[in-house]
């Protein structure tokens, strides 16, 4: 069959399949696309002509259709996605920031930036690059470094081969993230003799892998030698769906479970073996066994930084680390034993060979009590009454208007490490915080694309006024495909989560503050300044188009959140919290630079308290 380039392209995405336990769905939800000259006759034309084959959705925004694009993915569990489509230029570059947020949490995405002509005959066309010392480079250079794979289709034919590649990389558990196909304006357009094969129904089967035998062996030997095992669940316990298989291992050996913020949702949030969020953003019930930890379990995570609390985290001298990964790559970190395989698989393996080993009564009831101590202090922040409200008063609001089922979502700011210790997940679904890369701008994006996952959950967004500046404008995409998302916009009047870091360094917020330049300067937390820039987010909201709620008190915010079940469409609640009123750290501690040398005391005081807290620093090798 004769195509153009890009009508075989969308044709070869509309047939991918994939195919897990015996379940097949189609990969690709849809496109989302924002035309301009370097894809509205090739891609644009290609769905115009068969709108059944692929699902258009016009985004606002290229940046936040790529971050809708990965929230589906998650949402799936990595097993579909969508595909992004724009222009050469700033279409393509406005995808970058996207880009790294879905492979660095290692979630697929397809992206298909327009690029300059093939033929070079209009060289150079608009909005092109010049580099005098490479004539065949261009903007989409810049997907490099954050595409898993990356592809320029210099002649129609070689759509085949990209093609394939890009869908090797994208179903690949342990490689998957961003895909970047560079397309040629003029290459869409061209037309070439398209095999019927590769337009035909394709599944790709996702395996579920065992590790080695004797890595398995010796795994099961460490768990019965550990006097305080503990196991800490990242996000490839949700994505392999292996909440079930865990919950089986600790209740019959009663490992208790610690979570990172990917992980969050692994076991419910009232069983006995759950400690909760670990880490820099950690309860103290997981803090504190993780502090004493003999052997650690890291199951589907990447130990990021916040997660392993800069290496302080464990604290045992003798603690060793056993690491369940798809991915080599995280595998081997902190030279654990690596067993390298898919995470539900595993456990059962692990579960089988561990046999009636328990360990010992009073451990198992030490986590059980330090579960419902942390629970009463969870209790007790959403219950704080204060004026204007606390921001953990607001967390506890939502949270009793959701559903079990139901899902928050959230990204950046001071929001995502108090949810990760007060949000009382019951579905390991419930909770959608994207902390790999906390990238500004996710959340209202990423609420749409949950949404479009999942349409039987109520999606709750909470985002920051810091955040929903940033980029608020999918909103708009909300409204126009009739989604429903609840989103609680807090405004705390600037960087709410900087500005404490700022005055724990010996900064006094400086540059976080939403506030009037005054005499130079824009002001400090200590000035006693109330000078507050006049804007209306809930009015700006209104004017997108959505129903919009104003909560200045929590009672409000409750009345609120109960009118917005009736609605049908996006809502907004807008609420107000005290920047200053903030959940305490718990046993944890974050390595954050401080000046070496000022003439501020402040930060002198700041940086002496920073070098002893590092001298407990370790490496795991």
């Amino acid at each position: 069959m004769r195509l153009t380039a890009a009508q075989a392209l969308v044709r070869f995405l509309a047939a991918q399949y994939v195919e897990r336990d015996g379940v097949e769905h189609r990969f690709f939800g849809g496109c989302f696309g924002i035309f301009g000259h370097g894809n509205v006759a090739g891609i644009g034309e290609a769905l115009y002509e068969s709108p059944e084959l692929l699902t258009y959705y016009q985004a606002r925004s290229e940046q936040g259709m790529v971050h809708a694009a990965t929230a589906y993915a998650r949402m799936q569990n990595r097993l579909a996605t969508f595909a992004c489509t724009t222009s050469i230029g700033p279409g393509a570059t406005n995808m970058v920031t996207g880009a790294a947020v879905a492979t660095v949490n290692r979630l697929p995405v397809l992206l298909l930036p327009g690029d300059v002509f093939a033929s070079r005959r209009p060289d150079p066309v608009l909005q092109q690059l010049e580099l005098p010392w490479a004539g065949d480079a261009s903007v989409n250079e810049c997907f490099r470094p954050v595409s898993r794979y990356f592809d320029r289709i210099w002649r129609a034919e070689q759509v085949v081969p990209a093609a394939l590649q890009a869908m090797r990389v994208l179903v690949n558990q342990a490689e998957t993230g961003a895909v970047t196909l560079a397309f040629p304006q003029d290459v869409q357009t061209e037309a070439f003799d398209v095999p019927d094969p590769f337009l035909g129904k394709r599944v790709w089967h996702i395996p579920r892998p065992l590790p080695d035998d004797a890595a398995l062996g010796r795994a099961a030997e460490l768990i019965r030698a550990a006097a305080r095992p503990l196991i800490v669940a990242g996000g490839g316990v949700i994505y392999s769906e292996a909440t079930a298989a865990l919950r089986a291992l600790c209740e019959a050996a009663g490992i208790p479970v610690a979570e990172t913020q990917a992980g969050k949702g692994s076991l419910p949030f009232d069983h006995p073996s759950s400690l909760g969020a670990i880490g820099a953003t950690g309860t103290f019930a997981a803090n504190r066994i993780a502090a004493e930890a003999d052997l650690v379990i890291g199951i589907g995570t990447r130990w990021s930084d916040f997660t392993t609390a800069s290496k302080t985290a464990f604290r045992n001298e003798n603690v060793q680390f056993v690491n369940v990964n798809i991915a080599d790559f995280d595998a081997a970190k902190h030279a654990g034993l690596a067993l390298v395989g898919d995470a539900r698989a595993t456990l059962e393996r692990l579960g089988e060979l561990l046999g009636e080993h328990r360990v010992d009564d009073d451990y198992r009831a030490r986590c059980a009590q330090l579960n419902r101590d942390w629970d009463a202090e969870v209790a007790r922040l959403y219950a704080l009454e204060h004026d204007p409200p606390a921001q953990s008063a607001v967390i506890g609001a939502v949270n009793d208007a959701a559903r079990p089922q139901d899902v928050v979502v959230c990204a950046a700011g001071s929001m995502p490490g108090d949810l990760h210790k007060l949000w009382r997940t019951r579905d390991p679904k419930g909770y959608h915080v994207e902390y790999g890369f906390s990238c500004m701008g996710y959340e209202i994006a990423g609420g749409l694309g949950v949404k479009l996952a999942a349409p039987e959950r109520e999606v709750y967004v909470l985002v920051g006024d810091g955040s929903y500046l940033m980029l608020s404008s999918e909103l708009v995409t909300a409204v126009q495909e009739q989604q429903k998302l609840t989103i609680v916009l807090v405004d705390n009047r600037g960087f709410k989560s900087i500005g404490g870091l700022s005055r724990s360094l010996g900064m006094d917020g400086f540059g976080t503050l939403y506030r009037y330049r005054r005499n130079g300067s824009l002001g400090v937390d200590s000035d006693g300044s109330t000078d507050y820039l006049p804007v209306d987010l809930a009015a700006n909201a209104e004017s997108l188009g959505a129903r919009v709620f104003r909560a200045p008190t929590i009672a409000a915010l409750r009345e609120a959140l109960e009118a917005a079940q009736a609605e049908s469409g996006p809502v907004v609640i807008a609420t107000e919290v005290d920047r200053y009123v903030g959940v305490p750290d718990y046993d944890s501690w974050w390595d954050v630079a401080v000046a070496e040398v000022s003439d501020v005391a402040t930060v002198r005081a700041a940086r002496e308290r920073y070098e002893a807290e590092r001298a407990n620093e370790r490496s795991h090798v």
